[in-house]
């Protein structure tokens, strides 16, 4: 029952801080956006990290809290690209496949990897392709669905590089410091350069998006967290289900509509992530 509850907890997170980026880039851009989402992050992470104090495994484990977080950063500014020039139905449940990118690349750093993964895999990567070529009945002004999927492909290639760091972090650090690296990052990287350049743009409408998008990331990284400590495939499949909800809740607040074979190709990917979840 637990991981039930942070796992849907955790694709409502997720699926909130897409739809408040896909607003949020539109009028501030990617990386502002990503710039004050990482600012509002640290302030929430950092009064737990100090209470955790400094475990001894951070020294060890320096390498992989860099890849955590300059991975988390990237992927968020890729998708957050993807978020301007495409639909939420289809970015989203690209960025979803950041678990299958961390599986491929356990099994290239030498994890054996079963054939129904390998399927699934093959599966997922059809499904991506499908919501590239599809027509689109209802485009959006501006909208370029072919760059969007890619940004969207890199950005779950990037989440998904972070995920498997953060893999390797969770078992030997507190929560609060598995959570710390991108929020480091976002603001040494993207915050405090672009407040000096004086392009760390934020306009009225977006400021509750932005905090928003901070206090959604933060929430849903630490639920996901609780709930894979009593079961990881159930939360995960959980999780994994942020796609569809954003894009529910894009055509509901935004009145995105997306064609059949767009929707085949999303419902391919929801079903073979959720697959894979249960198979890994």
């Amino acid at each position: 029952m637990v991981s039930i509850v942070f796992g849907l907890a955790t694709a409502i997170f997720f699926a909130s801080s897409g739809l408040m980026s896909s607003r949020a880039v539109k009028v501030i851009g990617s990386w502002a956006s990503v710039g004050w989402t990482m600012l509002v992050g640290l302030v929430l992470v950092l009064p737990f990290v100090i209470a955790a104090g400094v475990p001894n495994a951070v020294t060890g484990n320096v390498g992989w809290l860099a890849v955590a977080g300059l991975g988390n950063v990237a992927g968020l500014v890729l998708v957050g690209y993807a978020f301007r020039v495409g639909k939420v139905g289809v970015v989203a449940p690209i960025a979803a496949t950041e678990g299958a990118i961390s599986a491929v690349i356990a099994a290239l750093l030498g994890e054996s990897i079963a054939p129904i993964i390998a399927f699934l895999l093959a599966v997922i990567v059809m499904g991506i392709v499908i919501a590239a070529i599809a027509p689109d009945p209802a485009p959006l002004a501006h909208e370029r669905t072919v760059p969007a999927v890619l940004l969207a492909t890199g950005g779950a290639v990037a989440f998904g590089v972070s995920l498997y760091a953060t893999g390797r972090l969770s078992g030997d650090l507190p929560i609060a410091w598995v959570l710390l690296p991108p929020r480091v990052v976002g603001v040494v990287a993207v915050t405090i350069p672009l407040a000096l350049m004086r392009r760390l743009r934020l306009t009225r409408s977006t400021v509750p998006l932005v905090i928003g998008m901070g206090i959604a990331e933060v929430a849903g990284f630490t639920c996901f967290a609780i709930g894979a400590q009593y079961q990881v495939a159930v939360t995960s499949v959980l999780a994994s289900q942020f796609a569809p909800i954003a894009a529910v809740m894009a055509y509901v607040l935004f009145r995105e509509r997306l064609g059949r074979l767009q929707i085949t190709g999303v419902a391919i990917l929801v079903v073979a992530v959720s697959a894979l979840a249960l198979a890994s």
